[in-house]
């Protein structure tokens, strides 16, 4: 739509209604709204998350947050034994991706963390709020290797070799496909193979991801695979909305995937990224068990407005920023 037609106000209202809807639903369960910081001296190192840099008049590095994960995890590990309990961001976040239907640079995310809940639990309060805002149905709960399995492939033991080998001899994903380490493969075979053949009108929760999917999430026991992440990624309408964890709180652990993150980014040529000493500085300070999950606010608008393009609920597109 044009970013001046009438349908922008329609969309302006109706992005009112929603941050309305979000906040009574986290109210009505004392959760507690945070604010915190836009620009951060440390960020994701995720070599598939790219974060844009500032800097300031000493000329050091900022980055626009990508999610408000490390800010809202140190909150909780300083202030959770004054009571802090659960909280939320409801806000801006940053992430340097190419503008497209379903994504702009600048984007509005949820977040929440729920402090002695484990991912399964937190899959349920996802749901009841998809149910509050969307009226969706009940969650369809999916196995990670399940979904693999029709394909004749074991996410859990197959290497970048094979993965690669698979892509490639079966062109998912076109022609021109690029190089990938084993998870990268998983991600597009996901992408282009599983994801596009669910069916839109289920709530579909997928669960149990490979170990080197965990990045910020814990291990925990399986009965076939040994050991999983404890993570899930949640699926509506032809989008993926939300992307949960148990949380990894173990300072040592983390920084050691901080600094094979940073392995990964300097094989694919890609810059390296300070790690967020203050947020393994927190987890050193003790940080109990928790859940948290991150979902796309903008996405969750273009459902429920039939848009097919994120510029429809924004107040101004990428290209007039």
């Amino acid at each position: 739509m044009n970013w001046q037609s009438d349908s922008t106000v329609q969309a302006l209202r109706a992005r009112a209604k929603l941050l309305k809807d979000i906040r009574d639903f986290f109210s009505g369960r004392q959760v507690l709204e945070v604010d915190t910081p836009l620009l951060m001296q440390g960020v994701n190192n995720d070599p598939f998350i790219a974060a844009f840099k500032s800097q300031d008049q000493t000329r050091k590095d900022y980055f626009l947050q990508t999610s408000p994960e490390f800010a809202m995890k140190r909150l909780l590990a300083t202030h959770t034994h004054n009571g802090l309990g659960a909280i939320y961001y409801l806000g801006k976040a940053f992430r340097q991706e190419e503008y497209g239907p379903n994504h702009n640079p600048e984007f509005t995310i949820l977040e929440w963390y729920r402090p002695e809940w484990d991912h399964l639990q937190l899959i349920t309060e996802v749901s009841d709020l998809m149910a509050n805002i969307l009226d969706t149905p009940k969650p369809t709960i999916l196995d990670y290797a399940d979904l693999f399995s029709d394909l004749g492939i074991n996410p859990h033991t197959a290497t970048q070799a094979q993965l690669a080998d698979y892509t490639k001899s079966r062109k998912i994903g076109g022609d021109n496909l690029p190089d990938l380490d084993a998870v990268g493969w998983l991600e597009w075979i996901f992408m282009y193979a599983i994801e596009s053949q669910f069916n839109p009108n289920e709530l579909i929760v997928v669960k149990n991801f490979p170990k080197a999917c965990a990045q910020l999430s814990k291990l925990v026991p399986h009965d076939e695979h040994g050991e999983v992440a404890a993570r899930f990624e949640v699926y509506y309408q032809g989008y993926e909305l939300a992307n949960g964890y148990f949380e990894l709180t173990d300072a040592t652990e983390q920084k050691k995937r901080f600094i094979h993150c940073n392995q990964v980014r300097q094989t694919n040529n890609l810059p390296e990224l300070p790690i967020d000493n203050k947020l393994i500085s927190a987890l050193e300070s003790g940080l109990g068990v928790m859940s948290g999950v991150a979902l796309g606010v903008d996405r969750l608008l273009m459902i429920k407005l039939g848009a097919g393009h994120i510029k429809e609920v924004l107040s101004f597109g990428w290209e007039h920023v």
